[in-house]
Formats: C-alpha cells, structure tokens, sequence
C-alpha cells in the first residue's frame, strides 16, 4: 500500500480527506519533526511541544479537506496551525498563573524561601521596558497589549476601535523602533 502513497504532500492531504490512513501516517513521517522543532522553540518545553503536535496532527487529519492549495502550502497550513496552538497556550497558561497567585505574596519554593526571577531575565525586562517609553504612545500601547497581554492584532483592534491595518502598522513601526534602541543601548542588547 505505501507504493500506492504520492510524494506529493497536497495529493497526501487528499486522500486523508478521504480518510486514508497510512497518508495521514506518511504526512505524520514526512512533518512532524518540523512542527515539534517550531512548537518547541515557542513554548520552551519538550512535553508541551510533543502534546501540541499530537493536538496539531489530530486537527490536521480532522481539517485535512478545508485544506485549500490557494491559502500556501501544505507545510504553512500546518505551521500556522502549530503557532495558534502555540499561542494559545501560552495565553492560557500565563491566564492560569495570573490567577494562581496573588501580587502580594512572593513565589515560594519547597522550602519556604521566596523566588527570585533570574538576573539576566529581569535586566533584559528592565531594559525593553525602559526603551518602551520611548516610543510614541500608540505603538508602545499595541506592543505592550500584544507581548504584555498576550493579545492577537485582531483583538487589540477591537480593544482599541481601530483598524486592522492601522495595529499592523503601528506594531511594526513600533518593534522597528524598538529594535533601533535596543541596538543602540550599552549592553548591545538586540531583539
């Protein structure tokens, strides 16, 4: 049956359309270290990774007919999915410690004694932090709604009663800007 499989991943993408499962097995070969090695450098944790492209793949052999050759190939259709995934959890895993703890009470170990976050990660927040102020009001406010809050640009348009568009640009003047003092301070810091 394998010799009846096309090297072609659109034509793999059909015929899991149709429910054939040893092209859903092939398209699991030929992509899943792709998606692993993507999900992993956005969530920083092998065994949320290896979860996430299980719900990936299960999505994929769910949706594999919506996939449409017109909307980019079959590996952006499956990255994209990969990142909203990834986003997503990450936005309700920062929900779930929000809520976890109060601002008042320091982190605690074990042993009683309260955390620290780490000196670097607490300078380099310092420091984009610093430089944030620096831009103009509207391109700080969306760059801190979408990295600060987790927002995507869709809802930081409506939260904002702007256009689409308008956030895209502001955010990539913004991150442009950013870049420039970022480059540009002491430490030689670059996003």
């Amino acid at each position: 049956m394998a010799a009846d499989l096309p090297d072609n991943s659109i034509a793999l993408l059909q015929q899991m359309a149709g429910g054939d499962r040893e092209a859903f097995r092939h398209f699991y070969d030929r992509y899943a270290s792709l998606a692993f090695t993507f999900a992993l450098r956005l969530l920083g944790s092998r065994s949320d990774a290896e979860d996430l492209v299980q719900e990936v793949f299960l999505q994929v052999w769910r949706q594999a007919q919506s996939y449409s050759p017109e909307r980019g190939s079959p590996e952006a259709w499956l990255i994209t999915m990969t990142r909203s995934r990834a986003l997503d959890k990450l936005r309700s895993n920062r929900r779930r410690e929000m809520s976890d703890f109060s601002p008042d009470e320091p982190t605690q170990v074990g042993s009683g004694t309260p955390v620290e976050p780490p000196t670097q990660a607490s300078e380099a927040r310092l420091t984009v932090q610093g430089v944030l102020v620096k831009l103009p009001e509207m391109q700080r406010i969306v760059l801190e709604l979408a990295y600060f809050d987790g927002l995507t640009q869709s809802e930081i348009a409506a939260r904002l009663g702007e256009p689409l568009g308008t956030v895209k640009t502001r955010m990539r003047a913004g991150l442009e800007r950013l870049r420039g003092f970022l480059e540009a301070a002491p430490t030689g810091r670059s996003l």
